[in-house]
């Protein structure tokens, strides 16, 4: 019977994409802890919760804290099912277990960088540059973890067995990886503007981008005008690289993926002006985090299918 209609694989494709989603609103819980100053209701504590392993009486702070590390526990053992499943499942050298084991490190890399971030007490009101740096890392992993997710999750959705490795022809493969760099830099640009708009709220947009440009303005804040330059470059970068793909391309299914990414592309842009406009407020920022993965969920596809062309 062929791999893509054996009824196991076809529960492990619903259950990778079940993760992904999953993990995608934990991520978004994530940004909620930060925009509401939640990061330090467990105080400097981890894997404990205020030198507990159940805090008594806890106040909302440490609610919405522990139900983060709640939620990303889940996570940590939907992922460690999804591995013994793809080692149980499928072959030696199969790409599902290349997949679901780079997500298992990535995951990994995630909690531990949440977890120093709580440990050095780079969470509330910190607003050094180390915090910066950190959180900036915490989402490049973030992307490289979901990254990883959608590499399983649409490998088993297709039956694909060959294990990802980068196919060289013409001008695509360099095209969609600056792009992929491109993106994962915006982003986390974007983590950083996030930070200084949590921690240097401003009233009115005219005097937001009267402190954007002030010398004597905190770094955060003076940074927050990089971020739409960044995002308005890149998208116009991966619409011509979507378009390019989209009139070029022999493969319809790279056809087709063009055409949803150049849409996620724009929305992302709208969504983000949006966001500008209405002054961050929480509830934008995490709809606009929720878009920008579910962006690079089509792109990572759309890059999946053009540097790894499926075998005929």
């Amino acid at each position: 019977m062929p791999e893509e209609t054996d009824l196991g694989s076809r529960r492990f494709s619903r259950y990778s994409w079940g993760v992904l989603a999953y993990t995608v609103l934990v991520i978004a819980w994530g940004a909620f802890v930060r925009a509401s100053g939640s990061g330090a209701g467990c105080g400097e504590h981890w894997p404990l919760c205020n030198g507990v392993v159940v805090p008594r009486s806890p106040g909302l702070e440490t609610i919405v804290e522990l139900s983060h590390r709640l939620t990303s526990g889940l996570t940590l053992i939907a992922v460690a099912i999804m591995v013994i499943w793809a080692f149980r499942k499928f072959p030696k050298g199969h790409a599902l277990r290349q997949g679901s084991v780079l997500t298992g490190i990535f995951l990994v890399l995630e909690a531990a960088v949440g977890a120093g971030l709580v440990l050095a007490a780079l969470v509330k009101d910190n607003a050094s540059i180390l915090r910066a740096v950190v959180i900036s890392a915490h989402l490049l992993n973030t992307f490289l973890l979901v990254g990883s997710m959608t590499y399983v999750a649409w490998y088993a959705t297709r039956g694909r067995s060959s294990r990802f490795r980068v196919t060289i022809r013409g001008w695509q493969v360099p095209t969609v990886l600056v792009g992929l760099v491109l993106f994962m830099i915006v982003g986390s640009s974007g983590a950083i503007v996030a930070l200084g708009d949590t921690l240097f709220p401003t009233a009115t947009l005219t005097e937001g981008l009267a402190q954007d440009f002030s010398p004597t303005a905190h770094f955060l804040i003076r940074l927050r005008i990089v971020h739409p330059i960044l995002a308005m470059l890149t998208s116009a970068y991966w619409l011509v690289v979507s378009t390019l793909l989209r009139n070029l391309s022999p493969n319809k299914t790279v056809v087709r993926l063009s055409t949803m990414a150049a849409g996620a592309v724009v929305f992302q842009v709208l969504f983000g002006c949006v966001n500008l406009v209405l002054l961050a407020p929480t509830w934008i920022q995490l709809a606009h985090l929720i878009v920008a993965d579910l962006t690079w969920v089509i792109l990572m596809i759309l890059s999946l299918e053009v540097l790894h062309p499926e075998e005929n």
